[in-house]
């Protein structure tokens, strides 16, 4: 059952350790709950499978000349299957699209390019419902790409006065809270990510925080590697997470040298693959790191299917 509504400032703290209990029961039995977001992959049983993934790159990683057709027709040729394109980014959309539907390549999402300057925790109103305005766009523009969800950072904790904890939660809510019917209209998702903002930084708050909308039209974008700083594996992350996880993009981090690349950092990869099949999780995988040429692009993808267990 989702909370309809989040705890005022004084009660979040307890709010979230009640829901730290709940969510580790919830992990157990997510493979046979029933919820709006299962449509996003069907549970199986036995955790021995391999999880059925899509891979994909975001659009800014695609470093060649050329028109967005070209861009295109090279990813497909090296074994990807979509992409997720930035809003708002100055590409032609139409152009786009014409380029999904003669090469194949599903553009499946957009992410909210303005989220970090122009953050839905702001202390200024009017910078607040200028990142709402952005946050619209974002899911108009996934509209119009036939994706499925719109990727934002809600906010940044960065002044203990003007931008703590509490006003990043209740701001960022009250600001989704109000882009939630275009969402509903649309049909496209809006995915919380998990990034280095200092905020949520824990599976329970993540949970807490989607939770609090009661609305199948918010969900988690797990970014699996950016969390390992914080301490609970990925793999946890996501059977704590279970039917709210959404998407999910990656890049490699390690504990003792930082950024690396894929399949060099402390992921765990055969244990994240477990999880994802536990809780039922078939869709999108989407590299997050530095592009290029055919042949950068070449070796991402190689390493992408040797950590998702994908032929190619």
């Amino acid at each position: 059952m989702y909370a309809s509504e989040r705890p005022g400032p004084a009660t979040r703290r307890t709010f979230l350790a009640a829901t730290a209990t709940a969510a580790a029961g919830a992990a157990l039995a997510a493979a046979s709950l029933s919820d709006p977001r299962s449509a996003i992959g069907t549970n199986r049983a036995n955790d021995s499978e391999k999880p059925r993934l899509k891979k994909a790159v975001k659009f800014g990683m695609i470093g060649i000349k050329g028109s967005i057709e070209d861009k295109f027709t090279l990813i497909k040729e090296l074994g990807f299957d979509g992409v997720e394109m930035d809003s708002p980014s100055g590409i032609d959309k139409d152009e786009a699209v014409a380029a999904r539907d003669k090469t194949g390549i599903e553009i499946h999402g957009v992410v909210d390019s303005i989220h970090w300057a122009v953050r839905l925790s702001d202390p200024t109103p009017e910078v607040r419902a200028k990142g709402l305005e952005g946050l619209k766009t974002a899911l108009r523009d996934c509209k119009t790409y036939g994706g499925t969800t719109a990727l934002l950072v809600p906010g940044k904790v960065g002044d203990a006065q003007n931008e703590n904890y509490d006003q990043v939660w209740e701001r960022s809510t009250a600001e989704v809270k109000k882009a939630l019917p275009l969402a509903h209209e649309l049909g496209v998702n809006i995915a919380i990510e998990t990034v280095w903002n200092n905020f949520i930084t824990k599976p329970e708050e993540f949970v807490a925080y989607i939770d609090q909308f009661d609305d199948p039209m918010v969900g988690g974008y797990f970014d699996i590697s950016n969390m390992i700083k914080f301490g609970p594996s990925p793999a946890r992350w996501i059977r704590v997470l279970g039917k709210r996880m959404l998407k999910f993009d990656f890049k490699g981090y390690s504990h003792a040298k930082q950024w690396v690349d894929i399949g060099e950092g402390d992921e765990d990869w055969p244990e994240v693959l477990k999880a994802l099949v536990e809780v039922g999780y078939e869709g999108w995988a989407t590299s997050e790191v530095g592009g290029g040429g055919r042949e950068k692009l070449e070796e991402i993808a190689k390493r992408m299917n040797r950590v998702l267990g994908l032929q190619g």
